[in-house]
């Protein structure tokens, strides 16, 4: 039946209102007011909280409107109230450049090797609860290049440097935690003859330095040098020399690869380069 005229008047004098009302919601916000909006101290009205105040009230209005708050908004809220929180101290100071850092030496020794020293800042470590990695260092003739490092890598991320010349062979440098051969805490304080013997050493990390095991006829030679620290060194099949050593809580091992050709004609250099790697007591 025919609706009356008057109800059809109410009806458009109720949609009119609720129009104006939502118009009403939507009301561009003030303008910010300079100092006490924007530019205030962090935990008072201005600075990140008043930032994080804005961006909510503007979340709001538009939850409100029925639209929901928009991706800026939300994104703007999590940016600004992550200034609010802060960083707590990290328990160890870790580096924070990534990639490679020049750590050569520009100009060589008297015999014609350069000096690598790993450079201050270089990003690297095993998280929050360890100490900054030790400058280690080692020289290498002037053929050797450094080369980036790829988690593809048999030793897999404890790889902290890798270094190569296409005429000598190839050297990386693993850093492990030792707790891969003793149950310890963050804060221990080992060596390396607390860890094992160098063939125990050696045969632990074998498939990561080399894809397989190192069997016992696999060895060629095993010796012990004490110096500032005790480091192993060994000689395996075909032509493999590392050096290990541990400070703290970590393990360093250098391992040097060549092929036939490369060891009968540079044997004396590997080996100096195998002798060269140190690592400083804190």
């Amino acid at each position: 039946s025919p609706i009356p005229s008057e109800t059809e008047g109410t009806m458009q004098a109720r949609a009119s209102t609720s129009a104006s009302s939502r118009l009403a919601w939507r009301s561009p916000l003030p303008a910010c007011s300079g100092a006490r909006c924007c530019s205030g101290p962090a935990g008072g009205r201005g600075g990140a909280s008043g930032m994080v105040a804005a961006s909510a009230n503007k979340a709001q209005l538009g939850e409100v409107a029925g639209q929901g708050p928009s991706r800026r908004d939300i994104v703007g809220m999590l940016a600004t109230s992550s200034l609010l929180v802060g960083a707590s101290p990290a328990a160890a100071i870790q580096g924070s450049t990534a990639g490679r850092i020049p750590g050569l030496s520009t100009t060589p020794d008297a015999n014609g090797y350069y000096y690598y020293q790993r450079p201050e800042g270089k990003s690297g470590g095993h998280g929050v609860g360890w100490s900054e990695i030790p400058r280690y260092s080692f020289k290498v003739p002037e053929t050797w290049k450094e080369i980036p490092v790829s988690i593809a890598d048999l030793g897999g991320t404890e790889i902290d440097l890798r270094y190569s010349s296409k005429e000598m062979g190839e050297l990386a440098i693993i850093v492990a935690p030792v707790m891969r051969f003793a149950d310890i805490g963050f804060n221990a304080n080992v060596r390396i003859e607390d860890l094992g013997t160098p063939k125990k050493i050696i045969q632990g990390f074998g498939p990561e330095l080399y894809g397989k095991p190192v069997d016992d006829e696999d060895i060629f030679e095993l010796t012990t040098d004490k110096q500032n620290l005790t480091y192993y060194y060994s000689h395996t099949r075909p032509h493999n020399l590392t050096t290990a050593t541990a400070y703290r809580n970590r393990m360093f091992i250098m391992s040097i690869r060549a092929n036939s050709r490369q060891w009968k004609k540079f044997e004396p250099e590997l080996r100096a380069i195998q002798k060269s790697f140190s690592v400083p007591e804190a």
